[in-house]
Protein backbone atom coordinates (compact mmCIF):
# COMPACT_ATOMS: atom_id res chain seq x y z
CA UNK A 1 0.00 0.00 0.00
CA UNK A 2 1.45 3.37 -1.03
CA UNK A 3 2.05 5.73 1.90
CA UNK A 4 1.39 9.26 0.65
CA UNK A 5 3.05 10.90 3.67
CA UNK A 6 6.27 8.99 3.06
CA UNK A 7 6.15 9.73 -0.68
CA UNK A 8 5.60 13.43 0.08
CA UNK A 9 8.59 13.53 2.43
CA UNK A 10 10.92 11.89 -0.08
CA UNK A 11 9.55 14.01 -2.93
CA UNK A 12 10.17 17.30 -1.08
CA UNK A 13 13.70 16.14 -0.24
CA UNK A 14 14.42 16.02 -3.97
CA UNK A 15 14.50 12.24 -4.31
CA UNK A 16 14.29 11.54 -8.07
CA UNK A 17 12.75 8.12 -7.58
CA UNK A 18 10.02 9.70 -5.45
CA UNK A 19 9.47 12.29 -8.21
CA UNK A 20 9.03 9.49 -10.77
CA UNK A 21 6.61 7.65 -8.45
CA UNK A 22 4.65 10.85 -7.85
CA UNK A 23 4.28 11.50 -11.58
CA UNK A 24 3.05 7.94 -12.13
CA UNK A 25 0.57 8.44 -9.29
CA UNK A 26 -0.99 11.66 -10.63
CA UNK A 27 -0.93 10.31 -14.19
CA UNK A 28 -2.62 6.97 -13.45
CA UNK A 29 -4.85 7.78 -10.46
CA UNK A 30 -6.31 11.32 -10.53
CA UNK A 31 -8.31 10.76 -7.31
CA UNK A 32 -5.31 9.59 -5.28
CA UNK A 33 -3.23 12.24 -7.04
CA UNK A 34 -5.62 14.93 -5.76
CA UNK A 35 -5.00 13.74 -2.19
CA UNK A 36 -1.27 13.92 -2.82
CA UNK A 37 -1.55 17.49 -4.12
CA UNK A 38 -3.44 18.41 -0.94
CA UNK A 39 -0.52 17.08 1.12
CA UNK A 40 1.96 19.09 -0.96
CA UNK A 41 0.07 22.37 -0.60
CA UNK A 42 1.01 25.32 -2.82
CA UNK A 43 4.19 25.14 -4.98
CA UNK A 44 7.14 26.90 -3.36
CA UNK A 45 8.85 27.60 -6.69
CA UNK A 46 7.70 29.57 -9.72
CA UNK A 47 9.38 27.90 -12.71
CA UNK A 48 9.09 29.13 -16.28
CA UNK A 49 7.16 26.65 -18.43
CA UNK A 50 8.14 26.56 -22.11
CA UNK A 51 6.27 24.57 -24.76
CA UNK A 52 8.00 23.42 -27.94
CA UNK A 53 5.76 22.39 -30.83
CA UNK A 54 5.80 22.04 -34.61
CA UNK A 55 5.40 19.49 -37.40
CA UNK A 56 7.00 16.02 -37.33
CA UNK A 57 10.61 15.95 -38.45
CA UNK A 58 11.30 19.55 -37.42
CA UNK A 59 13.99 18.51 -34.95
CA UNK A 60 12.06 19.41 -31.80
CA UNK A 61 13.73 16.77 -29.62
CA UNK A 62 17.25 17.73 -30.62
CA UNK A 63 16.45 21.41 -30.16
CA UNK A 64 14.87 20.71 -26.75
CA UNK A 65 18.02 18.90 -25.62
CA UNK A 66 20.27 21.73 -26.80
CA UNK A 67 18.08 24.34 -25.10
CA UNK A 68 18.20 22.32 -21.88
CA UNK A 69 22.01 22.15 -22.08
CA UNK A 70 22.19 25.93 -22.56
CA UNK A 71 20.00 26.50 -19.49
CA UNK A 72 22.00 24.01 -17.43
CA UNK A 73 25.22 25.79 -18.43
CA UNK A 74 24.00 28.97 -16.75
CA UNK A 75 23.15 27.19 -13.52
CA UNK A 76 19.48 26.34 -13.99
CA UNK A 77 17.69 23.17 -12.90
CA UNK A 78 15.58 21.85 -15.78
CA UNK A 79 12.75 19.34 -16.19
CA UNK A 80 11.78 17.98 -19.61
CA UNK A 81 8.30 16.58 -20.18
CA UNK A 82 8.13 14.80 -23.53
CA UNK A 83 4.75 13.83 -24.98
CA UNK A 84 4.88 10.70 -27.14
CA UNK A 85 2.10 9.37 -29.38
CA UNK A 86 0.56 6.12 -28.18
CA UNK A 87 0.03 3.11 -30.40
CA UNK A 88 -3.57 2.74 -31.65
CA UNK A 89 -3.16 -1.04 -31.21
CA UNK A 90 -1.35 -1.60 -27.90
CA UNK A 91 -1.91 1.79 -26.28
CA UNK A 92 1.80 1.98 -25.46
CA UNK A 93 4.29 4.64 -26.55
CA UNK A 94 7.67 4.27 -28.20
CA UNK A 95 9.18 6.99 -25.98
CA UNK A 96 11.85 7.58 -28.61
CA UNK A 97 12.53 11.19 -27.63
CA UNK A 98 14.59 10.06 -24.64
CA UNK A 99 16.88 8.07 -26.94
CA UNK A 100 17.70 11.25 -28.87
CA UNK A 101 18.63 13.08 -25.65
CA UNK A 102 21.72 11.05 -24.78
CA UNK A 103 23.69 14.27 -24.17
CA UNK A 104 21.62 14.88 -21.05
CA UNK A 105 22.01 11.41 -19.56
CA UNK A 106 23.80 11.36 -16.23
CA UNK A 107 23.50 15.10 -15.59
CA UNK A 108 22.34 15.83 -12.04
CA UNK A 109 20.30 19.00 -12.59
CA UNK A 110 17.99 17.70 -15.31
CA UNK A 111 14.99 15.40 -15.10
CA UNK A 112 13.44 13.78 -18.19
CA UNK A 113 10.02 12.17 -18.30
CA UNK A 114 7.95 10.87 -21.21
CA UNK A 115 4.15 10.77 -21.21
CA UNK A 116 1.98 8.84 -23.64
CA UNK A 117 -0.92 10.70 -25.26
CA UNK A 118 -3.16 7.66 -24.58
CA UNK A 119 -5.41 8.75 -27.43
CA UNK A 120 -5.68 12.43 -26.45
CA UNK A 121 -5.72 14.96 -29.28
CA UNK A 122 -4.13 18.41 -29.42
CA UNK A 123 -0.52 17.24 -29.01
CA UNK A 124 -0.70 16.65 -25.23
CA UNK A 125 -1.51 13.89 -22.77
CA UNK A 126 -4.66 14.02 -20.65
CA UNK A 127 -2.38 14.05 -17.59
CA UNK A 128 -0.18 16.92 -18.80
CA UNK A 129 -1.68 19.59 -16.54
CA UNK A 130 -1.38 17.40 -13.43
CA UNK A 131 2.23 16.45 -14.17
CA UNK A 132 3.21 20.06 -14.88
CA UNK A 133 1.56 21.09 -11.60
CA UNK A 134 3.58 18.41 -9.79
CA UNK A 135 6.86 19.51 -11.41
CA UNK A 136 6.24 23.02 -10.06
CA UNK A 137 6.84 21.52 -6.60
CA UNK A 138 10.16 20.04 -7.74
CA UNK A 139 12.57 22.96 -7.35
CA UNK A 140 13.07 23.40 -11.11
CA UNK A 141 13.75 26.83 -12.59
CA UNK A 142 12.52 25.87 -16.08
CA UNK A 143 10.17 23.16 -17.32
CA UNK A 144 10.20 22.36 -21.05
CA UNK A 145 7.18 20.61 -22.56
CA UNK A 146 7.70 19.02 -25.98
CA UNK A 147 4.49 18.13 -27.81
CA UNK A 148 3.82 15.18 -30.09
CA UNK A 149 4.32 16.90 -33.42
CA UNK A 150 1.01 16.65 -35.26
CA UNK A 151 1.15 20.00 -37.01
CA UNK A 152 -1.98 22.13 -37.03
CA UNK A 153 -3.79 20.17 -34.26
CA UNK A 154 -1.26 21.27 -31.64
CA UNK A 155 -2.87 24.34 -30.19
CA UNK A 156 -3.64 22.91 -26.71
CA UNK A 157 -0.07 23.69 -25.65
CA UNK A 158 -0.80 27.43 -25.45
CA UNK A 159 -3.08 26.84 -22.43
CA UNK A 160 -0.49 24.67 -20.65
CA UNK A 161 2.65 26.84 -20.73
CA UNK A 162 4.02 30.36 -20.24
CA UNK A 163 5.76 30.57 -23.61
CA UNK A 164 5.31 28.68 -26.89
CA UNK A 165 8.20 28.00 -29.28
CA UNK A 166 6.97 26.93 -32.73
CA UNK A 167 9.60 25.07 -34.78
CA UNK A 168 9.53 25.10 -38.58
CA UNK A 169 11.95 23.69 -41.14
CA UNK A 170 12.55 24.37 -44.82
CA UNK A 171 11.78 21.75 -47.42
CA UNK A 172 8.26 20.72 -46.40
CA UNK A 173 6.80 21.60 -49.79
CA UNK A 174 4.61 24.54 -48.87
CA UNK A 175 6.71 25.64 -45.90
CA UNK A 176 3.87 27.17 -43.94
CA UNK A 177 1.25 24.53 -44.78
CA UNK A 178 1.92 22.54 -41.60
CA UNK A 179 1.40 25.63 -39.45
CA UNK A 180 -2.04 26.77 -40.58
CA UNK A 181 -5.32 26.83 -38.66
CA UNK A 182 -4.25 28.57 -35.48
CA UNK A 183 -0.72 27.39 -34.82
CA UNK A 184 0.74 30.58 -36.31
CA UNK A 185 -1.13 32.59 -33.70
CA UNK A 186 0.13 30.68 -30.66
CA UNK A 187 3.87 31.30 -31.10
CA UNK A 188 5.80 33.55 -28.72
CA UNK A 189 9.07 32.67 -30.47
CA UNK A 190 9.53 31.09 -33.91
CA UNK A 191 12.46 28.84 -34.76
CA UNK A 192 13.53 27.96 -38.29
CA UNK A 193 15.53 24.81 -37.57
CA UNK A 194 17.91 23.09 -39.99
CA UNK A 195 18.85 26.57 -41.15
CA UNK A 196 21.75 25.19 -43.19
CA UNK A 197 19.28 23.71 -45.68
CA UNK A 198 18.25 25.35 -48.93
CA UNK A 199 15.13 27.43 -48.49
CA UNK A 200 15.74 28.36 -44.85
CA UNK A 201 15.93 32.08 -45.63
CA UNK A 202 12.72 31.84 -47.65
CA UNK A 203 10.93 30.09 -44.78
CA UNK A 204 12.10 32.77 -42.34
CA UNK A 205 10.84 35.53 -44.67
CA UNK A 206 7.48 33.79 -45.08
CA UNK A 207 7.00 33.55 -41.32
CA UNK A 208 8.05 37.18 -40.81
CA UNK A 209 5.57 38.25 -43.52
CA UNK A 210 2.71 36.43 -41.80
CA UNK A 211 3.72 37.89 -38.43
CA UNK A 212 3.75 41.33 -40.05
CA UNK A 213 0.05 40.93 -40.81
CA UNK A 214 -0.59 40.38 -37.10
CA UNK A 215 1.28 43.45 -35.84
CA UNK A 216 -1.90 45.27 -34.84
CA UNK A 217 -2.85 42.38 -32.52
CA UNK A 218 0.52 42.02 -30.79
CA UNK A 219 2.34 44.54 -28.64
CA UNK A 220 5.53 42.53 -28.20
CA UNK A 221 7.30 41.59 -31.45
CA UNK A 222 7.84 37.87 -32.07
CA UNK A 223 11.40 36.90 -32.91
CA UNK A 224 12.18 34.38 -35.67
CA UNK A 225 15.40 32.55 -34.79
CA UNK A 226 17.36 30.38 -37.28
CA UNK A 227 18.98 27.34 -35.62
CA UNK A 228 20.87 24.18 -36.47
CA UNK A 229 19.96 22.00 -33.52
CA UNK A 230 22.43 19.23 -34.35
CA UNK A 231 25.36 21.60 -33.86
CA UNK A 232 23.78 23.99 -31.36
CA UNK A 233 24.00 26.93 -33.75
CA UNK A 234 21.50 29.65 -32.83
CA UNK A 235 20.49 28.12 -29.49
CA UNK A 236 22.06 31.06 -27.64
CA UNK A 237 19.82 33.41 -29.66
CA UNK A 238 16.79 31.24 -28.87
CA UNK A 239 17.64 31.42 -25.16
CA UNK A 240 17.92 35.21 -25.40
CA UNK A 241 14.62 35.45 -27.31
CA UNK A 242 12.91 33.49 -24.52
CA UNK A 243 14.50 35.73 -21.90
CA UNK A 244 13.20 38.78 -23.79
CA UNK A 245 9.73 37.25 -23.97
CA UNK A 246 9.61 36.49 -20.24
CA UNK A 247 10.92 39.96 -19.36
CA UNK A 248 8.05 41.45 -21.36
CA UNK A 249 5.23 39.20 -20.09
CA UNK A 250 6.34 39.60 -16.48
CA UNK A 251 6.53 43.40 -16.71
CA UNK A 252 3.26 43.73 -18.65
CA UNK A 253 1.30 41.41 -16.37
CA UNK A 254 0.60 39.00 -19.24
CA UNK A 255 2.40 36.15 -17.44
CA UNK A 256 0.10 36.47 -14.42
CA UNK A 257 -2.95 36.52 -16.73
CA UNK A 258 -1.78 33.40 -18.57
CA UNK A 259 -1.21 31.55 -15.31
CA UNK A 260 -4.64 32.61 -14.02
CA UNK A 261 -6.28 31.23 -17.17
CA UNK A 262 -4.33 28.00 -16.73
CA UNK A 263 -5.51 27.73 -13.10
CA UNK A 264 -9.13 28.24 -14.14
CA UNK A 265 -8.84 25.62 -16.89
CA UNK A 266 -7.34 23.05 -14.49
CA UNK A 267 -10.00 23.81 -11.89
CA UNK A 268 -12.85 23.53 -14.41
CA UNK A 269 -11.48 20.29 -15.88
CA UNK A 270 -11.17 18.68 -12.47
CA UNK A 271 -14.68 19.78 -11.38
CA UNK A 272 -16.07 18.38 -14.65
CA UNK A 273 -14.20 15.11 -13.99
CA UNK A 274 -15.69 14.80 -10.52
CA UNK A 275 -19.22 15.61 -11.67
CA UNK A 276 -19.09 13.26 -14.67
CA UNK A 277 -17.71 10.44 -12.54
CA UNK A 278 -20.47 10.91 -9.96
CA UNK A 279 -23.15 11.21 -12.66
CA UNK A 280 -22.21 7.97 -14.41
CA UNK A 281 -21.86 6.17 -11.09
CA UNK A 282 -25.39 7.28 -10.23
CA UNK A 283 -26.74 6.50 -13.72
CA UNK A 284 -25.33 2.98 -13.68
CA UNK A 285 -26.81 2.37 -10.23
CA UNK A 286 -30.31 3.24 -11.55
CA UNK A 287 -30.35 0.19 -13.77
CA UNK A 288 -33.71 0.84 -15.43
CA UNK A 289 -34.62 3.46 -17.98
CA UNK A 290 -31.64 5.85 -17.81
CA UNK A 291 -28.47 4.16 -19.07
CA UNK A 292 -28.20 0.43 -18.62
CA UNK A 293 -31.28 -0.71 -20.53
CA UNK A 294 -31.66 2.18 -22.96
CA UNK A 295 -32.41 1.24 -26.56
CA UNK A 296 -29.88 3.56 -28.21
CA UNK A 297 -31.42 3.20 -31.66
CA UNK A 298 -34.80 4.42 -30.40
CA UNK A 299 -33.86 7.23 -28.00
CA UNK A 300 -32.75 10.72 -29.01
CA UNK A 301 -29.42 11.38 -27.31
CA UNK A 302 -29.97 15.01 -26.28
CA UNK A 303 -33.41 14.30 -24.88
CA UNK A 304 -32.07 11.40 -22.83
CA UNK A 305 -29.16 13.52 -21.58
CA UNK A 306 -31.50 16.31 -20.48
CA UNK A 307 -33.86 13.89 -18.76
CA UNK A 308 -31.05 12.02 -17.01
CA UNK A 309 -29.32 15.21 -15.86
CA UNK A 310 -32.55 16.65 -14.46
CA UNK A 311 -33.27 13.44 -12.55
CA UNK A 312 -29.67 13.30 -11.31
CA UNK A 313 -29.80 16.83 -9.88
CA UNK A 314 -33.23 16.22 -8.32
CA UNK A 315 -32.09 13.06 -6.54
CA UNK A 316 -28.74 14.49 -5.48
CA UNK A 317 -30.41 17.62 -4.04
CA UNK A 318 -32.94 15.43 -2.23
CA UNK A 319 -30.10 13.38 -0.72
CA UNK A 320 -28.26 16.51 0.46
CA UNK A 321 -31.45 17.89 2.08
CA UNK A 322 -31.98 14.59 3.89
CA UNK A 323 -28.35 14.55 5.07
CA UNK A 324 -28.65 18.10 6.40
Amino acid sequence: MLCLDNLRERFLQGNMRALAQSISLVEDNPELGAKFFSLLGLPQGNPRIIGITGPPGAGKSTLTAKLALALLARGERVALLLIDPSSPFSGGAILGDRIRMHELSGLSDVYIRSLSTRGSLGGLSAATARVLRLLQHGNFSTIILETVGTGQAETDVVMAVDAVVVVAVPGLGDDIQAMKAGIMEIADVFVVNKADRDGADRTKLQIEAILGMQEGRRVHPIQVVPTIATTGHGVDKLTQALDDHFAYVEQSGELARRREKRWHKEFSAYVANILLGDFFSWANSQGIGIMANADWAEIEVYGLAKQATAQYFTERMKRHVEED
